[in-house]
């Protein structure tokens, strides 16, 4: 079930919050939790009913070993006491992290990255093994680190063992289910047994409100506006010329952002309405104006479980430089491959890798900026920005691509500094309803400059979406702007807009990942 869809807004939303408010008002915790977790396994098994039995078979393996850790003295501790590291744990305990290691890292293996293997083993053997096209059930990657972040820190007695009805009501969340947050047991689950958080309460409703609607327009507005432009171009990869792939990826780099944080906003709203507060994931990347900055801003619950399980397990910084380095480019090498089985993934990881490495040795400085270290040259912060966000439109080269060779056509396409007037064909595609309109009256006009309205209906989206980044995001306006009755009015023509906009209904990018 999508968020941008008629079905939850009028139907599944309603019937949730009811649900959910008035089994708590009765004070049926433990059944409002239950209704709940049901409402949320609807919500998931909506796109697919067959992937309730991965996710149910998940949840189910995760909650019997956090039991059979409450038998290991290490992963009895209470959250409050000093947390064990993997070296002085006892053998079961080790067991039982290798355990859980295992257990979710082989499910995400065998669904998402297979086929991906057989086929390379297949190229680099002369191999034939057959593959088996396996269906990469949603929301995977999420649902899986969240549970495996639990798991590492029960195994390390960093927290205690809860009820399965709070597991599993802060496993299945419907907000953040299927692209996140990626949340934490710390973050949620005593949110879930505190009872001053099951009452209704106005003001955080209002807020998720506002959120949710803000990030639906950025969804169903301005991200799948730029995703007629993106898709079309993307399909042209092999005709397309400097200057249409300039903005093709623009607004690639636009539907991306627009689409993943508007769904962030969303899940935020949404949580506030049932009065639980989720982690912000995004907090204006594109303001950046260096690569380090950039991945404190840009899916930010996504760095934290790679920096907490990955980078410090390996040594962080403590090791030396070089091994610092190293240890940065593994864990965005391997949040490459999280996004996807494909070498385009790798590569864009990689890339990311090696520009977070180059920014860590302290070489270029951003002035107005503290540094913890000199750097041997300076730069100014505006200059520091058009670097960082060319830099990562690059790599999204990369990302965005088919295979290796498409990405390689698009830089190739860049250096011909070329134009061949694929521009307007790309233009084209921004035949939105907003300008029916304009157009049927243009085109009685003066026909020959339907064109030339398609261009300015793309530069001024552009202009729009820059001012947007360079502004307070939808989370900062829902957080601290006064909710004034201006204010309210604005997001119900906003609501209206996106509510009448449905019709071109679409996923969200991260679905696929």
């Amino acid at each position: 079930m999508l968020f941008n869809s008629y079905i939850f807004i009028f139907i599944f939303l309603p019937i949730a919050l009811i649900g959910w408010f008035g089994l708590n008002s009765l004070g049926q915790y433990k059944l409002a939790s239950l209704f709940l977790s049901a409402m949320s396994l609807w919500f998931y098994a909506y796109f697919n009913v067959r992937y309730l039995a991965i996710i149910l078979c998940s949840i189910g393996l995760n909650f019997l070993l956090s039991f059979l850790l409450t038998k290991i003295p290490a992963a009895s501790q209470n959250a409050t006491e000093t947390a064990t590291d993997k070296a002085s744990l006892p053998l079961p305990g080790k067991i039982g992290l290798l355990a859980g290691l295992i257990l979710n890292l082989g499910i995400l293996f065998y669904f998402k990255y297979y086929d991906f293997f057989i086929e390379n083993i297949n190229l680099a053997f002369h191999a034939d093994f057959n593959l088996k096209h396996i269906l990469l059930p949603l929301g995977i990657s999420f649902f899986t680190f969240q549970q495996m972040s639990y798991i590492i820190d029960r195994a390390l007695g960093r927290c205690r063992h809860y009820d399965f009805v709070n597991y599993l009501a802060f496993v299945t969340f419907f907000p953040q289910l299927i692209a996140g947050p990626i949340v934490l047991h710390s973050e949620i689950i005593p949110q879930f047994e505190d009872p001053a958080r099951r009452r209704f309460d106005s003001a955080s409703f209002a807020r998720g409100i506002y959120l949710f609607v803000l990030g639906l327009a950025k969804k169903v507005l301005l991200a799948d506006t730029f995703g007629l432009m993106a898709n079309f171009g993307f399909a042209q990869t092999f005709s397309l010329d400097a200057v249409s792939t300039v903005f093709v990826i623009l607004a690639y780099s636009f539907e991306l952002y627009f689409d993943f944080s508007g769904y962030s906003d969303m899940a935020i709203g949404l949580g506030r309405m049932f009065h639980v507060e989720l982690p912000i994931n995004f907090d204006s990347p594109y303001r950046s104006c260096s690569i380090k900055e950039f991945w404190q801003r840009w899916h930010i619950t996504l760095s934290r479980f790679f920096i907490t399980y990955v980078y410090i397990p390996l040594g962080g910084s403590r090791r030396g430089r070089a091994r610092m380095l190293f240890n940065t480019f593994i864990v965005f090498l391997l949040s490459g491959l999280w996004h996807g089985a494909a070498w385009t993934y790798v590569a864009w990881g990689a890339m990311q890798g090696l520009l977070v490495m180059l920014d860590s040795l302290g070489i270029v400085g951003i002035r107005g900026r503290e540094e913890k270290r000199p750097s041997r040259f300076h730069i100014p912060a505006p200059l520091g920005w058009v670097i960082t966000f060319t830099l990562f439109n690059l790599s999204l080269f990369f990302f965005r691509s088919s295979s290796m060779l498409a990405a390689g056509q698009l830089f190739k396409n860049l250096l011909s500094l070329r134009f061949n007037g694929k521009l307007f064909e790309i233009a084209a595609q921004l035949d939105i309803p907003e300008i029916y309109v304009l157009r049927q009256a243009l085109e009685l006009a003066a026909p020959n400059m339907v064109h030339y309205l398609y261009l300015f209906v793309m530069l001024a989206l552009f202009v729009l979406a820059f001012y947007l980044i360079f502004h307070k995001n939808a989370y900062e306006r829902a957080t601290h702007n006064e909710l004034t009755s201006k204010r309210c009015w604005c997001i119900c023509i906003l609501l209206v807009w996106c509510i009448i906009s449905l019709s071109q209904v679409s996923t969200f990018l991260y679905f696929n990942f």
